[in-house]
């Protein structure tokens, strides 16, 4: 390793090529860090007492395949960040010298062809950085001034976009910031792949830029230790093909709400050595690299390419989870209540289960009857206020109690046999407590009310086109109508059951049927009696709500309740 304090242009002189490994995570330096380079650019350039701005080192791999070729390549470890910052703003610069009636110390010519362009390189070789496949293509479009295309790397384009609005502004000195650049200086920090681990050394650095996520770490060790042929082979075929399938542009709103690709990517690492862990230990979800690290030097005798191929197809498990990514629509819902229900501590069970499933252990109708059991279990603990602590762990071993020769059975088994704070609540406790729960103000209100609604329906009700009406209204100041209906003792009535499921149901007529008397409730116009809901069925000919009404109302939807949420038949 042979470190050196050097002039960042003067590195970039000369034949050479910079590129960008494709373990190395793409480009992602927001507006805020651009910014700040900015800055700090300028102000070097303002300040004559000022020699030199220190941004960071810049460490890459010395190659004897790639120092073969006419125009030396270098493999970039760490600063590509920084690096491709940087050549937006010498192309921008350019332009702008270009375009510019001033004197300026660097022709536009000569800043291309010294910093961005090899002047004799051809093809691929004319351009001194090369970014990984997902930017490349819009980083040479942008150099070059051509049309940047559809797939395009956004970032790299908001950034460009960025630095040509700041240096048309008015008070811009291009001189000023051609100088402030002149200054910039780094840690030139050579490594010989023969000599040098450049793993470790990556680990060890304090870069300036953006934080790893565990994820790109976790690419990094992968790949990085591997031979160019076969770093392309084992991207190619597994890790880019898995960076896509997370990397979705659109999430349910009942799945995993907007995250981030390597936050999901964290947690699908996570399950995996959770399946993987003999004992079921859970790694910590910030520390998903350094566990990802021991599992695989805990298998020296197994080819980097079989873990990850391994990897791979779990992946595609946890991918079918996350998005609900399935054909069989029966199916498709089930993942989906599952994801509304926020219970991604059963996916290391749920993946085992999958990979079962498309691996024929067990049919299509059995694994709709475990779907529905792990639905079940997460549910009726979750109204019955069972605290969720336990159930990470329950189901990181779960598979390991279950019998492959009767799958169902013993799941069964499995679950109905829990105990304490583990149990799986009965159709009596669960009964009672759904009765009484504040169910208005439940997390899974909407869920609870659509899957009560829907059941052993084929003409699937749009549920959330209507909204939860309460049949006796919020209304602390209840009418003297509501007042005789409930009876001498209507405020305690009101305090008591107001908020439960008895007295909930779903309309689209909820402006309407406001604060109004039950009868008007019952026969306006969308009224309970004009509903086609199912909820609303028994509504259209009472003639008064009462305590009683309500009791009625909420032991029928209980004992539909258990069937929905069915308990496992032992």
């Amino acid at each position: 390793m042979k470190a050196t304090q050097t002039n960042f242009l003067k590195f970039l002189e000369g034949n050479k090529q910079l590129i960008i490994p494709i373990y190395q995570r793409p480009y992602s330096w927001k507006i805020i860090q651009c910014q700040q380079l900015w800055n700090d650019i300028l102000r070097a350039g303002n300040d004559n007492t000022i020699s030199g701005h220190f941004i960071g080192s810049l460490v890459y791999m010395v190659d004897s395949v790639y120092l073969t070729a006419v125009i030396p390549k270098l493999l970039v470890i760490d600063g590509q960040q920084r690096l491709t910052t940087l050549s937006l703003l010498l192309s921008v610069l350019s332009k702008a010298i270009r375009a510019s009636n001033e004197e300026i110390d660097i022709s536009s010519e000569a800043l291309e062809y010294y910093y961005l362009f090899n002047k004799f390189g051809k093809g691929s070789e004319r351009y001194k950085l090369v970014l990984n496949q997902k930017d490349r293509e819009t980083l040479i479009r942008l150099l070059e001034g051509t049309e940047i295309p559809d797939d395009k790397s956004q970032q790299l384009v908001d950034n460009y976009q960025h630095f040509e609005s700041q240096i048309h502004k008015p008070d811009i000195d291009l001189n000023a910031l051609y100088r402030g650049i002149c200054k910039l200086m780094i840690v030139e920090i050579s490594l010989e792949r023969d000599h040098d681990n450049p793993q470790l050394i990556f680990e060890s650095l304090n870069s300036t830029g953006l934080k790893l996520s565990e994820a790109d770490k976790i690419r990094n060790y992968v790949l990085m230790g591997l031979q160019p042929e076969k770093q392309d082979e084992i991207y190619n075929l597994y890790w880019r093909p898995m960076e896509k399938s997370f990397d979705k542009t659109e999430y349910s709103e009942k799945s995993f709400h907007k995250t981030e690709y390597s936050e999901l990517f964290d947690r699908f690492i996570r399950d995996y050595l959770t399946i993987k862990s003999r004992s079921g230990t859970i790694p910590n979800i910030g520390d998903v690299y350094s566990s990802f690290k021991i599992y695989v030097q805990d298998r020296k005798d197994t080819l980097i390419k079989e873990i990850v191929a391994d990897v791979y197809l779990y992946s595609k498990y946890f991918v079918k989870l996350a998005f609900a990514q399935e054909t069989d629509q029966e199916i498709k819902q089930l993942i989906t209540d599952i994801n509304t229900l926020r219970v991604d501590v059963a996916y290391p069970f749920l993946i085992e289960v999958y990979d079962d499933y498309i691996q024929n252990k067990i049919g299509r109708q059995e694994f709709i009857s475990i779907l529905r059991l792990v639905e079940s279990y997460v549910f009726r603990r979750s109204i019955c206020g069972i605290p969720t602590s336990s159930m990470n762990k329950s189901f990181a071993t779960l598979s390991r109690e279950i019998d492959r020769e009767n799958y169902l059975e013993s799941l069964q088994i499995a679950l109905g046999g829990k105990k304490s704070y583990k149990r799986f609540p009965g159709d009596e406790e669960f009964r009672r407590e759904l009765i009484v729960k504040d169910i208005y103000n439940f997390r899974g209100c909407n869920y609870l009310l659509r899957k009560l609604e829907n059941y052993e329906h084929k003409e699937l009700v749009n549920v959330p086109k209507y909204t939860i009406e309460h049949i006796m209204p919020q209304n602390s100041n209840l009418s003297l109508e509501w007042q005789a209906d409930l009876g001498e003792q209507w405020k305690e009535i009101r305090a008591k059951y107001l908020h439960t499921i008895g007295n909930l149901t779903l309309t689209g007529y909820n402006p309407e049927l406001s604060d109004r008397p039950f009868i008007e409730k019952r026969d306006i116009n969308g009224g309970f009696a004009d509903s086609p809901l199912r909820l609303n069925r028994g509504l259209q000919h009472l003639k008064q709500w009462n305590e009683t009404e309500i009791n009625k109302r909420a032991e029928s939807l209980a004992d539909m309740a258990v069937k929905v949420w069915s308990s496992p038949c032992m």
